[in-house]
């Protein structure tokens, strides 16, 4: 719902009982500000990485990211590419570990357990090269500080919603709670030209009335103000 966990907890408790520790990151900018698994002893971190240069595009194709530690590394599926330098010198990228590949290990080979989404990867690798660290990181702030003015403006002006978890942090998605469904405002939002945010209903009765609502870069002031109004018609 928008929360950032306590990961090294999370972690802890995996390992506690055998199990492997997985951190499934549903939106890949905020390792921009937010340390990711790898940090807190994870073994396996994956997640979307559609923000990465790739447009929404109704639901794909996008692209996601997996890594995990050195000693389950052979383990991972797909084609793993390394970087190098080439004759001259000069950074380059290429295929590594080619021990796990088809013309080698045969039927044993883990790089054909795979999705055909190389476009995708590739669009994002140029992208984030041409953004780079301090580019990713301007752009994860913008995200962050749009998503948490919102927040305080839903709050202080009155709009009859309110935060789910106020003593929670989040990065750009939050969950809000109101005087009707979250489905209801959805729909009368809707209506005036505004996409509010997502009813969580269908996939949790623990917020029959929770709208989660994500911001981005893409949402200007103007956008902000439509919501809100459409928020104020509604309590």
């Amino acid at each position: 719902m928008g929360v950032v966990e306590d990961l090294p907890e999370v972690a802890q408790a995996a390992h506690g009982v055998g199990a492997l520790a997985v951190h499934v990151v549903t939106e890949a900018l905020s390792m921009a500000l937010i340390k990711a698994g790898g940090h807190f002893d994870f073994d396996v971190v994956c997640g979307e990485a559609q923000s990465f240069g790739v447009a929404p595009g109704y639901g794909g194709p996008h692209l996601g990211f997996f890594t995990c530690r050195e000693k389950t590394i052979r383990q991972m599926p797909g084609r793993l590419c390394g970087e190098t330098l080439d004759s001259e010198g000069n950074r380059a990228f290429c295929l590594t570990l080619s021990t796990r590949e088809q013309h080698i290990r045969r039927a044993k080979a883990t790089s054909n357990i795979c999705t055909n989404q190389g476009l995708m990867a590739l669009a994002a690798t140029v992208w984030l090269e041409a953004i780079g660290g301090a580019g990713l990181r301007r752009l994860a702030e913008d995200n962050l500080n749009r998503a948490h003015e919102l927040a305080r403006r839903l709050v202080d002006e009155n709009t009859g919603w309110r935060l789910a978890f106020p003593d929670s942090p989040f990065f750009n998605e939050f969950l809000i709670q109101g005087p009707i469904g979250g489905a209801e405002i959805a729909r009368k939002a809707a209506e005036a030209g505004v996409l509010a945010g997502i009813p969580v209903a269908p996939w949790s009765d623990r917020w029959p009335d929770g709208l989660l609502i994500a911001v981005t870069e893409h949402n200007s002031s103007a956008d902000l103000d439509a919501l809100l109004n459409a928020l104020r018609k509604t309590s």
